[in-house]
């Protein structure tokens, strides 16, 4: 199996500006792939093939207008061209939505770098035509391994290199258990063996860096205010600081829900069950109910489903999608009974039938522990 390894790298200014270069250079070779693409569609033209366009792209580097594409590996534009491709055949074929052009002020900065001339070596990285960049961490990631799809990438705040390695099933004797996984608001996931996990957004710590996050928010927004300028609004220096210390609690918020998940997916494996059942949860439309989007969004509920997946893969435990129509939490647990009705407010399943009473998620946690695929 492939897993994803990821390290923040620590560049000096040169390289910085490199970074940002190469990222550009990934951005102009999707878009003029684009647009290629989309002239050629609305002259009534077929979908042209990536391979096609690098030898364009090769061409062009040859012209006065073209030659600083030279100073940067070919590889980033190569793999930027077939991205690009990539999503325009998905939406040639009705398989997804039409592509868009990426901005230079919203799109992520990242690009590609080719298998083979990817290094690692003594705590660096080496990045084609960027050369040696310090990792922070030494050992993350092991030399002298096949390396796949490598990316650097961007987040606002540091650089990131990820790349995926071949690694072994782990043999792990399992238990022969079937859980099955709630997941909500209340709680971010409550499993039919009795575990329970919080939601982290109701802490003391998210709710003061939340708390942080408004107020500076609120000042960054009364500067835009002052130094308003006719149509435009001004940014100062302050306001530049400000928007990099919001960045940073932002990333710092993001960190903390994200270890919040791999603790709890983690522990969910590791009592080897030799299955794991969770819902088909309609994440898009449940974004769409304006009082619960936020939440819904803080929780990560798609990207628990992904940790939970490869960890499964892992240790080789079955990981089963249940049915989205599924009635796991109109169903009683204990007879088996279907209510017709059941409000979100109900936090108690009480049986019409039988009478039995027991916590909403928990009794939907062992409907998914029994469920069969049809």
């Amino acid at each position: 199996m492939i897993i994803a390894l990821k390290v923040r790298l620590e560049p000096n200014n040169k390289q910085k500006t490199k970074l940002f270069q190469s990222a550009g250079v990934a951005r102009w070779a999707y878009n003029w792939t684009l647009a290629k693409q989309e002239e050629n569609y609305k002259s009534g033209g077929k979908f042209i093939k990536d391979g096609d366009l690098r030898k364009e792209l090769t061409f062009l580097k040859k012209t006065e207008k073209y030659k600083w594409l030279n100073d940067y590996s070919n590889n980033i534009t190569k793999q930027a061209i077939k991205d690009a491709c990539d999503a325009y055949y998905k939406f040639f074929k009705k398989l997804a939505d039409k592509p868009k052009f990426k901005s230079r002020k919203k799109s992520q900065p990242k690009f590609y770098q080719d298998t083979e001339k990817i290094k690692f070596k003594n705590g660096k990285v080496r990045l084609e035509k960027i050369g040696w960049v310090r990792l922070s961490e030494k050992d993350r990631i092991p030399e002298n391994a096949k390396y796949t799809n490598p990316r650097v990438k961007f987040d606002g705040i540091h650089w990131y290199v990820s790349v995926g390695i071949e690694a072994e099933q782990e043999a792990v004797e399992l238990t022969g258990e079937s859980i099955g996984i709630d997941l909500g608001i209340k709680n971010l996931a409550v499993c039919s063996n009795g575990m329970t996990f919080k939601n982290i957004n109701k802490t003391k710590r998210v709710k003061k860096l939340e708390k942080k996050l408004r107020r500076l928010q609120h000042k960054v927004s009364n500067k835009y205010q002052k130094n308003k300028e006719g149509g435009s609004c001004v940014k100062t220096g302050n306001i530049i600081k400000l928007e990099k210390n919001i960045k940073k609690l932002y990333k710092r918020l993001d960190n903390i829900r994200t270890d919040n998940r791999h603790k709890a997916t983690a522990e969910i494996v590791k009592t080897k069950p030799s299955r794991i059942v969770m819902e088909n949860l309609n994440v898009s439309g449940m974004m769409k109910n304006k009082h619960l989007s936020k939440s819904i969004s803080e929780q990560g509920l798609f990207e628990f489903k992904t940790m939970l997946q490869y960890k499964c893969r892992k240790y080789g435990i079955e990981f089963i999608e249940a049915d989205k129509w599924y009635p796991s939490s109109k169903t009683c647990s204990a007879c088996g009974h279907v209510k017709t009705k059941l409000s979100l407010f109900e936090r108690e399943f009480i049986c019409e039938c039988c009478g039995a009473a027991i916590d909403r998620d928990k009794n939907a946690s062992i409907n998914l522990s029994r469920y069969k695929a049809s």
